[in-house]
């Protein structure tokens, strides 16, 4: 990788590591960066250690690992519909992954048969999507955006009707857990893995998702295999959301705002973009969840709150300039 494209991600890994070291010192009892950093190499009091090893490092990597998901997924979306309103959450992905996910948690379920549906329902959500939007012709980006609001607002209606037929022991859970919460967020190792996994196998495909980004007709006379990139595209951007939505529940707006933004920045080589975008999301996720621990301490509120906060205006703002 050329140094134009190495500087932007060492800045943005730089961010990373100072928003985590900030997310991990602050909370009911600070702790220090140097005694965060004498934790991590093995020192500092049993508390310090319970504090930073057990309660807060874990969520911290949660939360970066699902911003990140997110906003690759977003980017991936992008590219695809050559439209920066999109993203799993407009499109229906996160609420086909939720009622998944809702689905296996109503029936007692956990684990990986929760992950397993919630892929399942993303998945269900973009051949829905993707099929209604073709219809009888072929589809266009318009229509694709529009059905997938159309098929969003429907998940939507099918998960207060799950909500309304709960057991009402299990509805507090759900309920937070549909306005998105990393405080119950299991291992982030797995999530980390398929994040890191993922921008290894996207980067290499830069150069044809920069031409894909110009149009299918342009990048099948120029060589690229369209349909297959398009439909790696399709599931990478599922298991990604599935992710995410298991990890940490239904968090909006971050798979709009961190890759639109980035281009604003950084430009529209994807090379550079998808995995400045693994590093953005995750960094705004950690510190919307460490916002979000600390506005109404000792409450806590769902880090979704933040991101709908910060992606409202942005999504309506976006809407604005493309008039």
């Amino acid at each position: 990788m050329s140094r134009p494209l190495i500087m932007p991600l060492a800045i943005l890994a730089l961010a990373s590591l100072i928003a985590m070291v900030l997310s991990v010192g602050i909370g009911s009892v600070s702790v220090s960066p140097g005694d965060v950093v004498a934790v991590l190499m093995g020192d500092g009091s049993n508390l310090q250690q319970t504090l930073v090893l057990e309660l807060r490092l874990p969520r911290t990597l949660a939360a970066f690992a699902t911003g990140g998901l997110l906003a690759v997924a977003g980017a991936l979306m992008q590219v695809l519909l050559r439209n920066p309103l999109a993203d799993p959450y407009v499109l229906g992905l996160s609420g086909g992954a939720a009622v998944g996910a809702l689905l296996a948690m109503m029936a007692g379920l956990g684990g990986f048969i929760v992950s397993g549906s919630a892929f399942a329902g993303a998945l269900l959500a973009t051949l829905m999507v993707f099929g209604l939007a073709h219809g009888t012709g072929s589809w266009t980006p318009s229509r694709l955006l529009l059905t997938g609001v159309v098929v969003a607002a429907g998940w939507g209606a099918v998960i207060t009707l799950m909500l309304a037929i709960s057991p009402a022991q299990r509805l507090p859970g759900m309920l937070y857990w549909l306005m998105g919460d990393v405080s119950y967020a299991r291992s982030p190792w797995p999530a980390l893995g398929l994040l890191l996994l993922v921008c290894l196998l996207v980067v290499p495909l830069g150069r044809s998702l920069n031409v894909l980004a110009r149009g299918p007709m342009q990048a099948a006379a120029l060589g690229v295999s369209v349909r297959p990139l398009e439909w790696t595209i399709y599931i990478l951007a599922s298991l990604l959301t599935a992710t995410a939505v298991t990890m940490a529940g239904s968090i909006g707006f971050v798979g709009l705002v961190v890759p639109h933004m980035l281009r604003l920045v950084l430009g529209n080589d994807q090379r550079l973009i998808l995995p400045a975008c693994a590093l953005a999301g995750g960094t705004l996720l950690v510190l919307a969840d460490t916002l979000a621990r600390v506005v109404i301490a000792p409450e806590q509120l769902p880090v979704g709150v933040i991101t709908a906060l910060l992606g409202v205006p942005t999504f309506l703002y976006l809407l604005y300039r493309s008039r």
